[in-house]
């Protein structure tokens, strides 16, 4: 519907830019996106007459001349060119690209990065183990004494999601307003009414009375004894008195938490001291007047502790992301919300996006936040004012939302809050002269009649649905074949403990149990189904029937339990083609298991249970047997790798080495992805655990890369932060090909299939609330254990569980309703009138279904039968192109070596005289590492001078390796002081000079020469190439000077010709020990260099 609305949008001449489509998934905006690309694009290659004919259906009747007919082809070209992309999103995704518009004005960092659901859990527990070390611990403490396990965590995770209710932190006066708390209501006023010197003496006197008496008359005894001996009694003290003086809570018939008057003490010692029974009763009527007001000052102190702890703890919390850039799925909504309501910047966020947005399209409304809600608002309340005003400028807002499919309440989904948008929109319309337009939908695109029948049947006293009267559907294609079957639930078996074997794991599921057993009719079903089944198809207006395949059916349950674990097993054991869960635990995926058991030995391979588990993964697919082999004979004290390099080589030990080498080299991701692209590791899991491991596999590279941008990578590093926590990873099951499909209706919310299975239609188990209930006013209540809820807590809980059950009734409304032509409906174990079994079976009994056969019992069906329609034809599958062949070129030859380029200075031949070596020596080697020790320093002491002082200059030579073999260091710099005041070097020094030149170029007969000259003089008619010598003895003439000199003064000549085409190119010899500049002729340093050897050559020669 969206999609045909932005299609006569785009028709009347709309900039793509000016719409925007907000969806409640990512998997609906690519859907929406996909489709609407599809629909353009096939106008643009459609001709004249089929154009039209489309474009009839979208209600155009006028304006379909070729001109205009021109114009519809050309809005596929228009969407695609439109400035950053059609805006089809989801509401955090736009909130996101506004903040990044506005990031001033917001307040966040213009680089923010999105926390994940794994960022925001290891952010919160970062805060909690600060405050719990710091200050702070006093606060963690408080709320921590209530809580036990996991319970903290989780409560962490909520109070992060509900932060607005925490900040700031409710005064006193609105704490004791949610409980109906008295202002003068304290724990020492009401425990003056129970404690007196004199009721102290008949608690010891009830006490020694009830110690003669039977066992419970003692056990109570013995609790009122603990009680005597406390110093001053405290709300817990009044807690332990109704344990004994109240009837508990599964009183039958008394009234639960009633005073025992007349049950205690038992009649036999009633008898015994008569004088007592008066004043025990009156305090026994006391302690149950002062249950409430216990019950509410415990409470109270339950949720100051909480609000306490919470407020710093958001605190804390906001200013760690602050500080590090990171913004949360809720700061997304807030901070788009509070920018477009900020009194400071809101106009000028809005006049800026005044001009770009014309039309809002919005899907899925009933499933919007009020935070969602307050962004939409402010977006389009500028329609009705300003520019809005202007009647040439067409604006609208386009919502479509179903009250029955409001199913995410724990996500903050406001299904009232669709109508309240409604009657703001209307009443802003108004205002300016204009009506707002509802419509509502009856009809249904998807869903046969039969289908729809039974479910206005099921829904008919609509309770849950948000509807005032009774819905009825009407079915698009009405003449589609269409049925609905209701299977007999599995009864329930029960079984004594001695029948389980003992070798059993006690938290093991007992093979006969109910859930089990559907599991495997349902997986029977769809085999038959597939096998021998058939589907209704619509050819050509002739209803036909054609076989099932795997993505034809849809399993849908209520929550990822035990059934749906055995469902996906039992489908995999018969090799039906299943898309696995819809999420995915990272941490229990076997394929990832296995790569992290690789990675944990080549961080220690000393780690032989990791490596045995490596070893027998798909990865190098040993055998129990081979790995006996290996493991059995190894003497005390191996480890297992040392055992499979002493086995000679292998292909395992092979990889094995390569990954050890490249450990400490490769960040974690370059690693697993040489495991598995150039060792075939990603081929052989998919061939052994099936096309589904490739999610867990991709999942993990991608937590890779996250941990690469959150951390120094290593491989250590990487594996600890893997562990910290938990990973789901949320599949697209829309994208699942032609695979059976098993997930939650949570998850298929936007989905169809034509067969839908509801096998999960028992009795639900008891509902689970959040531990904080929403309050009037925005605040949230903690809430105690149910035995302690003081009567308005007992109220809202009682409000909430009855909202939630009917949400579960809305969700079976989807669960129902994603069924095209075939629904199946069963169940195990109870499956009574409140359970979905029971619910559709009151539908089919009111619709008078008659009863068939189904697997292995008497079931019911609903509509009719298509076996009898004739098979439509098969589809022509397009044959695969004949292989060309390929001409048998021959092997390619292995790449030659790569050529190494050379420095001047390694083209051979003599650098120094051969008497130059130090005559004070008899270690020539010596001289020579001393000789160019002082000439390295020389060279440096030349490029910083003048620039840096002598001082500096003598401090960085003696930091160099070379220091301590030059001898003195102040020589050093006295001779390169020396040389730069020579008024006969001042050309070499001057500032044009310039110095330390790379140079790099292609010599032909040498090769590729990369050479640094010491000072280049570039004038307009020549090039002048200095190196400094520091030889102690030196040639009086350039003929003289060693051979491997004028070879490097050759070279640099002749890359100096090669840079410098047209210029004169001159080469000279500074020898530094007495400043003399020696100029070499060109054909001496050239023949010189023809002398040298080539490429591959002896540099010796």
């Amino acid at each position: 519907m969206l999609t045909d609305r932005v299609a006569r949008l785009l028709l009347a001449g709309v900039d793509p830019a000016n719409i925007l489509c907000l969806t409640y998934t990512k998997a609906a905006a690519a859907e929406m996106q996909t489709r609407l690309f599809k629909r353009l694009g096939g106008w643009a290659m459609k001709e004249d007459e089929p154009l039209i004919e489309e474009l009839r259906t979208l209600g155009l009747t006028e304006g379909l001349e070729p001109v205009n007919l021109r114009e519809a082809r050309r809005l596929f070209a228009q969407a695609l060119e439109t400035p950053g992309g059609l805006k089809i999103q989801t509401i955090h995704a736009f909130c996101a690209s506004l903040l990044r518009r506005f990031p001033l004005e917001a307040g966040v960092s213009p680089q923010f990065r999105e926390l994940d659901e794994r960022g925001m859990a290891l952010l919160r527990a970062e805060v909690a183990e600060e405050m719990a070390t710091g200050p702070q611990a006093s606060l963690v403490d408080a709320v921590a004494k209530y809580l036990s396990g996991d319970a903290f965590e989780d409560m962490l995770e909520v109070i992060a999601g509900k932060r607005e209710a925490f900040s700031p932190c409710p005064v006193e006066a609105d704490l004791r307003a949610l409980l109906a708390l008295a202002e003068d209501a304290s724990e020492d006023s009401l425990l003056a009414c129970i404690e007196s010197a004199e009721r102290r003496q008949l608690l010891r006197d009830v006490t020694d009375l009830g110690l003669t008496g039977g066992a419970n008359d003692q056990k109570a005894a013995r609790a009122l004894q603990r009680v005597c001996t406390q110093d001053r009694f405290a709300l817990s003290t009044l807690a332990e008195l109704e344990k004994v003086f109240l009837y508990g809570a599964t009183a039958e018939k008394n009234e639960p938490f009633s005073a025992k008057i007349g049950a205690f003490p038992t009649k036999g010692l009633r008898g015994r001291a008569p004088e007592l029974i008066e004043r025990l009763e009156e305090l026994m009527h006391d302690v149950e007047a002062a249950r409430e007001l216990r019950l509410c000052l415990q409470a109270h102190a339950r949720n100051h502790d909480l609000h306490a702890f919470a407020a710093a703890f958001v605190e804390a919390y906001e200013r760690k992301k602050l500080a590090r850039g990171l913004l949360d799925f809720d700061d997304l909504i807030a901070r788009a919300r509070g920018l477009l309501t900020d009194p400071a910047v809101a106009q000028w966020v809005l006049y800026r996006l005044d001009g770009g947005i014309d039309h809002i399209l919005v899907d899925e409304a009933q499933d919007t936040s009020p935070g969602q809600w307050a962004v939409i608002e402010r977006l389009a309340d500028e329609f009705a004012s300003g520019e809005g005003r202007d009647p040439q400028r067409h604006r609208t807002i386009f919502v479509v939302g179903d009250r029955k499919q409001s199913i995410f309440s724990f996500q903050g989904a406001d299904a009232e809050g669709f109508d309240r948008m409604q009657a703001h929109f209307g009443e802003r319309l108004s205002r300016i002269g204009q009506t707002l337009q509802s419509q509502q939908l009856e009809y249904s695109f998807r869903s046969s009649e039969a289908v729809l029948n039974v479910v206005d049947a099921t829904f008919r006293d609509h309770d849950g649905l948000g509807e005032t009267a009774p819905t009825t559907h009407l079915a698009f294609r009405a003449g589609m074949p269409g049925r609905v079957d209701l299977w007999p639930p599995v009864p329930k078996v029960e079984r004594a403990k001695d029948e389980r074997p003992w070798t059993d794991p006690v938290d093991s599921t007992d093979p006969k149990d109910a859930n089990l057993q559907l599991a495997e009719k349902v997986a029977i079903a769809v085999e038959d189904m597939i096998h021998n089944g058939s589907l209704p198809v619509e050819v050509d207006g002739v209803w036909m029937r054609r076989p099932v395949t795997p993505g034809d059916v849809m399993i849908l349950v209520q929550r990822r339990s035990t059934l749906f674990s055995a469902i996906i097993r039992e489908l995999k054991k018969r090799n039906l083609d299943v898309a696995g869960a819809d999420r995915l635990k990272l941490r229990a995926e076997l394929a990832v298991r296995d790569i992290e058991a690789v990675l944990r030995f080549l961080a220690l391979p000393e780690d032989s249970l990791s490596l045995a588990c490596a070893l027998k993964s798909p990865l190098f697919g040993w055998t129990e047997r081979q790995l006996y082999h290996l493991a059995q004979p190894r003497p005390e004290g191996q480890s297992l790798w040392d055992a499979l390099r002493g086995a000679g080589e292998s292909e395992a030990l092979t990889i094995l080495k390569d990954l050890r080498d490249k450990a400490d080299f490769l960040r974690p991701y370059d690693l697993v992805n040489r495991l598995l692209l150039r060792h075939d590791g990603r081929r052989r899991l998919l061939a052994r655990l099936g096309p589904e491991a490739e999610d867990g596999i991709d999942a993990f590279l991608a937590q890779a890369l996250t941990y690469e941008s959150e951390a120094v990578p290593s491989l250590t590093g990487f594996l600890e932060w893997r562990g910290q926590d938990e990973v789901e990873v949320k599949r697209q099951m829309d994208a699942a090909g032609d695979r059976i499909r098993v997930m939650t209706v949570h998850g298929a919310k936007g989905l169809e299939a034509p067969i839908v299975i509801l096998p999960d239609c028992a009795k639900r188990q008891a509902p689970q609330l959040s531990p904080l209930y929403p309050m009037e006013g925005g605040r949230l209540l903690w809430a105690c254990p149910k035995d302690d809820m003081p009567r308005l807590m007992r109220e809202r809980r009682e409000a909430l569980l009855a909202a939630q059950e009917r949400e579960r009734r809305r969700l079976l409304y989807v669960a129902m309703t994603r069924a095209e032509a075939w629904l199946v409906v069963c169940g195990a174990g109870e499956c009574g009138p409140e359970s979905w079994h029971g619910s559709v079976e009151r539908g089919l009994d009111e619709l008078e279904a008659p009863e068939h056969p189904c697997l292995d019992g008497r079931g019911r069906r609903y509509g009719g039968d298509w076996d009898h329609l004739p098979k439509a034809p098969k589809r022509a599958r397009r044959l695969p192109p004949k292989p060309v062949p390929v001409p048998d070129f021959g092997p390619v030859p292995p790449p030659g070596p790569r050529p190494v380029a050379l420095a001047p200075t390694d083209l051979g031949g003599a650098k120094i005289l051969p008497d130059e070596h130090d005559a004070s020596t008899r270690d020539p080697e010596a001289s020579r590492a001393r000789a160019l020790a002082r000439g390295h320093l020389l060279h440096l002491a030349l490029e910083h001078l003048p620039v840096t002082s002598p001082e500096t200059v003598a401090a960085l030579l003696a930091a160099t390796e070379d220091a301590a073999l030059a001898g003195n260091l102040s020589e050093i710099v006295a001779e390169a002081q020396a040389l730069m005041a020579a008024s006969h070097l001042a050309a070499l020094f001057a500032p044009d000079a310039l110095a330390e030149v790379d140079l790099s170029a292609e010599i032909e007969g040498v090769g590729r020469l990369h050479g640094t000259i010491d000072r280049l003089l570039v004038a307009p008619e020549a090039v002048t190439a200095i190196d400094f010598k520091t030889n102690r003895v030196f040639p009086s003439t350039p003929e003289e000077v060693p051979e491997g000199i004028l070879r490097q003064m050759g070279a640099y000549a002749a890359m100096l010709a090669a840079l410098y085409p047209g210029r004169a190119v001159r080469t000279a010899i500074l020898w530094t020990h007495t400043a003399t500049l020696m100029p070499l002729p060109s054909a001496l340093v050239m023949a010189a260099l023809q002398r040298a050897p080539g490429p591959g050559g002896d540099p010796t020669s």
